[in-house]
């Protein structure tokens, strides 16, 4: 499969406008950071570049404009207020519209360019400091008067500001310090080296030592980069060693450190100063290289592979099955290789197709700031969990249901500055995103702090549309479930973002397609929390094998706790009571048998395998635990999409057939049992 020309610059292009657009969002609450400004005209810079290299002449002309306006910027010129940043917004907007169809021809460009135009022409404010092209790495190495800490000066303080000015590495140099019974406590007796990589001027470094430069030794001078030096050049560049005293060390074919140590030419501290700085400048190559070491796969490629090692895994299982019947040692010894190498194939496989949820989080960045503006709402996001991993597939199928959430969230839940101080609470509402793992599974939340979900309103709105009878009632979390019913709104008044009763319905189906929950807590006048329980991956899991009856079912590995044996004894006992005692505690079990109407007589010592749901626990009562068996997930058909029990289905090594049970509805179904056992007992 050859990319196109084109097709590369559009995937660069569509990079570099997630890295402007977030750059922008960061800078509009730290205007007067030049890390960020450089970072902005770097994106466009580059966009510019690659535009006109690869034949996109519009989308270059437009950036020139706006890269020459973040220029003056850069050099202090403008100032970056939020009128600057909102109409850059725009036109990177622009910018991703004239990639995608080149031939566009419109107005809309030269709107922006306008209004750009006119902020740059009458922008005032605080001019930015002008900040140096690239950055430099300098040795800087100090000593301070001997009475300088009596005289107030710590010298700690000193090295931290250092450390503000960038990557730095600091040694301590003690070869001065006299014997203890002449140390005079008050008195300063070290020195240090410091490698500084930077993009501040020397001068930042020199105004460190300001008020102590009088009667101090300070050296500061530039360090070659891009050269791996020896230690050797290292030492006779800093001054400590002559090249004389290097040639007679090297004569004698011992690790040079070493040698000049014990010759007494250098001590001990200075070659640890020089080994600091080699390492350094040896550690900031090796991650400018690391920004280069990756490939671009394209993901259908990714998906093939996963189908691949699906079969693989399923072959697999065929071959286990045969080299157990074999009874041939050299056949199993294949088999159990094969297995080996398949679970590490799975695992790394996998691995690849996950990447971290930050990269949908940081999509909302700019929803949430154009909806503020829009709205007149102050609104604060915060991300939890940014660098939990989950399939890219799931990923890009959450983006949509997660745009309908934080949009009725912002809309419906969040309050405006003058009804959240009339509620005691800030002006500015917020929006949490977090994610984390349990399990199998990922838990992504979206949380604000608004006035919550009015459960009377819920009820009645529900009732006028007949989705259930009058005066019904319902648990709490049923109640909140309805607002997921087609054509439910809540809403007074229809606007441009809700009240539609459109977009709920359609979350629900997305995240019930991923084979995920969705939970709902609320409490009224204090916020609402959604949590969808996402599979980790849509492909393979680990699973325990069972049968039941002539049947065989697969029960995710990640939520089996422990499995008990049920004696015919326990079994008669417990009719009617379905309770067993796990070490002190009752848990309800589920006779899969009668779940799924068995015919066949039932095993003489059935066996309870212990699954849990989040905090809740249930026993599901199999009559025999076969084994651990991976999983290669199909889905189940439109005609049998109803049933909750299973949540998909797996071809094992024989070629027959094993559906994958629900936990989460087989916990729910035990936990309701056992609620109306208590209610009638």
């Amino acid at each position: 499969m050859n990319t196109a020309p084109s097709d590369i610059f559009r995937q660069e292009a569509q990079e570099l406008l997630e890295v402007l657009e977030q750059t922008l969002l960061d800078l509009e609450h730290a205007p007067g950071d030049a890390g960020l400004i450089d970072s902005a005209f770097r994106a466009l810079h580059t966009i510019k570049g690659s535009g006109a290299m690869f034949g996109f002449d519009a989308v270059a002309a437009f950036t020139h404009h706006v890269e020459t306006a973040f220029d003056l910027v850069r050099k202090g010129k403008v100032a970056p207020n939020r009128a600057l940043i909102a109409v850059t917004l725009a036109a990177k907007d622009r910018m991703r519209l004239l990639i995608e169809q080149p031939d566009l021809v419109d107005e809309g460009g030269d709107a922006i360019l306008r209004d750009l135009k006119a902020i740059v022409d009458g922008a005032s404010g605080p001019a930015a400091v002008p900040v140096p092209a690239g950055a430099a790495t300098w040795r800087v190495r100090f000593r301070l008067a001997r009475d300088a800490m009596a005289m107030g000066t710590n010298p700690l303080l000193l090295l931290d500001e250092l450390r503000e000015l960038g990557l730095a590495t600091i040694v301590a140099r003690s070869d001065a310090v006299p014997p203890l019974d002449e140390l005079v406590p008050t008195d300063c007796h070290l020195a240090w080296d410091v490698v500084l990589t930077t993009d501040k001027p020397v001068s930042a470094i020199e105004d460190v030592f300001m008020f102590v430069i009088d009667d101090m030794e300070l050296s500061i001078e530039p360090v070659e980069e891009g050269k791996d030096k020896r230690i050797g050049e290292i030492l006779v560049e800093r001054g400590d060693v002559d090249q004389k005293m290097i040639d007679a060390a090297l004569a004698d074919q011992l690790p040079l450190g070493s040698l000049l140590v014990k010759s007494g030419s250098v001590s001990p501290e200075r070659l640890s100063a020089a080994l600091a700085e080699q390492q350094h400048v040896r550690a900031e190559a090796q991650q400018k290289a690391k920004t280069v070491d990756s490939i671009r796969v394209p993901a259908e490629r990714l998906d093939e592979l996963m189908d691949r090692v699906g079969e693989l895994v399923i072959a697999q299982s065929r071959l286990a099955q045969v080299a157990a019947a074999s009874g041939d040692p050299q056949v199993k010894a294949v088999a159990e290789e094969l297995e080996r190498l398949a679970h590490e194939l799975r695992e790394k496989t996998m691995g690849i197709r996950t990447v971290p949820i930050s990269s949908l989080f940081g999509r909302f960045r700019r929803l949430i700031h154009d909806l503020a503006h829009e709205l007149g709402k102050e609104i604060e996001l915060v991300t939890v969990g940014e660098e939990t991993e989950l399939d890219k597939t799931v990923i890009e199928r959450l983006n949509d249901p997660l745009i309908h959430l934080i949009r009725n969230a912002i809309d419906h839940g969040l309050e405006g500055p003058d009804g959240r101080r009339a509620a005691g609470k800030p002006a500015a509402g917020r929006i949490t995103l977090s994610a984390r793992h349990a399990g199998a599974e990922v838990l992504v939340s979206i949380t604000d702090d608004g006035k919550g979900l009015d459960k009377a309103r819920i009820q009645a709105r529900a009732e006028e549309n007949g989705i259930i009878p009058r005066d019904a009632r319902l648990s709490e979390a049923d109640l909140f479930q309805l607002i997921f019913q087609p054509g439910f709104s809540t809403a007074k008044t229809v606007t441009s973002l809700s009240g539609r009763g459109v977009g709920m319905d359609v979350v629900k189906r997305t995240i019930e397609g991923l084979r995920g929950k969705i939970d709902i807590a609320s409490t009224h006048g204090t916020g609402t929390e959604l949590t969808l329980r996402l599979p980790l991956t849509l492909a393979i899991i680990d699973g325990l094998l069972v049968r039941v009856g002539k049947g065989r079912y697969i029960l995710p590995l990640s939520a089996v706790e422990e499995c008990v044996e049920l004696t015919a004894e326990e079994d008669a006992r417990s009719r009617g009571r379905s309770f067993l005692n796990i070490r002190g505690e009752l848990v309800p079990f589920l006779r899969l048998r009668e779940l799924f109407n068995a015919t066949t007589p039932a095993d003489r010592y059935q066996k309870v395998v212990i699954v849990s749901f989040g905090d809740l626990r249930v026993g599901l009562v199999v009559d025999q635990v076969i084994g651990n068996h991976q999983t290669v997930i199909k889905s189940l058909s439109k005609l049998h999409a109803g049933i909750e029990t299973f949540s998909g289905a797996t071809i094992l090594g024989d070629g027959g057939v094993a559906l994958i049970l629900d936990i989460a509805h087989l916990v729910k179904l035990g936990q309701s049992n056992e609620d109306r056992l208590k209610a009638a007992g």
